[in-house]
């Protein structure tokens, strides 16, 4: 039963967060219970990515991150890719167009090294992309969306600013913690990257809490049931692209799941506050249901990465 839960993680977390948040929304006796506990998982989910992104961090040293030809062509992908996707998508339909926009120009994921780690990957390598993709995003979303979809009182320094302090909350400064633990408390940090695989079910929590909100905000939609397809369709569509992008140009640089991982698993916590502040807010339901193909994926490839190592 152990072997069964390790190895389908990620599964299990997305299945019981949708589990949990319809058995919690179906009970009428819980509804005075409901607003504290959604100001509880509103705290709970960045401070598990937190305390998740430090264990991983642990493990990698400053001297390690060094940009690398396949980091800037992902970048490249990263913002023609959401303007190719824009333009190209908009004659059928806006909204779908901006959704797959984001789902592209949205930064990598801070779990990604989690799961590249898990992966037998690069974890330097996507903590460098990670940090370069949320500077990239957070200076062309200001630049790119009041072009799309203007918007009063959005401002190219305050777009920026907000941006910058989520990133920096939530990516520099665990990485930053990590850093001063390595030069001040060494026995601690040593002791920490002995435990570093518990960063990967923090993540399985933290995941089940995201698709418990992701649920929840299909659940609360009274939106085209055909619109909001179309736009899932096309976040998987993005999703499949990215991963299979990111795998070829990581192939030509011996960084094949690094890469992959770099280009494919989104912020998407970050992609759904950027379009509900400054897009159609439908539009929203591309980056919510992305974090549950991207997942699938990633359980995918956990899975054939286990049965490789089996004798």
């Amino acid at each position: 039963m152990l072997e069964f839960i390790k190895s389908w993680t990620l599964p299990i977390a997305m299945i019981s967060g949708a589990l949990v948040y319809l058995i919690f929304a179906g009970t009428p006796m819980l509804d005075p219970l409901k607003p504290a506990m959604y100001a509880v998982i509103d705290f709970l989910t960045p401070t598990l990515i937190f305390v998740m992104l430090f264990v991983t961090f642990c493990k990698v040293s400053p001297k390690q991150l060094r940009l690398t030809k396949w980091h800037w062509i992902l970048i490249v992908i990263q913002v023609t890719g959401c303007l190719v996707s824009y333009f190209a998508i908009r004659p059928v339909s806006e909204v779908i167009a901006q959704a797959v926009m984001v789902c592209i120009l949205c930064p990598t994921a801070t779990a990604a090294a989690v799961i590249t780690d898990k992966l037998g990957g690069s974890v330097p390598n996507v903590t460098t992309y990670t940090l370069l993709s949320n500077i990239v995003a957070a200076i062309a979303v200001p630049v790119i969306f009041p072009l799309i979809e203007p918007h009063e009182g959005l401002t190219f320094f305050g777009a920026f600013s907000t941006i910058l302090r989520k990133v920096f909350t939530l990516l520099i400064c665990p990485f930053l913690l990590a850093t001063a633990l390595r030069w001040w408390m060494p026995g601690l940090h040593s002791a920490l990257v002995r435990y570093s695989g518990a960063a990967f079910y923090i993540w399985a929590v933290s995941l089940a809490i995201v698709t418990g909100q992701t649920v929840r905000s299909l659940a609360h939609s009274s939106d085209n049931i055909i619109i909001e397809v179309s736009i899932g369709l096309g976040a998987l569509i993005a999703c499949v692209l990215q991963f299979w992008l990111g795998r070829r140009v990581g192939d030509r640089y011996n960084d094949t799941t690094s890469a992959g991982q770099a280009l494919g698993q989104k912020n998407t916590v970050l992609a759904i506050w950027m379009t509900y502040t400054y897009l159609n807010p439908l539009a929203s339901v591309g980056p919510g249901s992305y974090v549950l193909w991207q997942n699938i994926i990633n359980s995918y490839q956990l899975w054939r990465q286990k049965k490789k190592r089996r004798p």
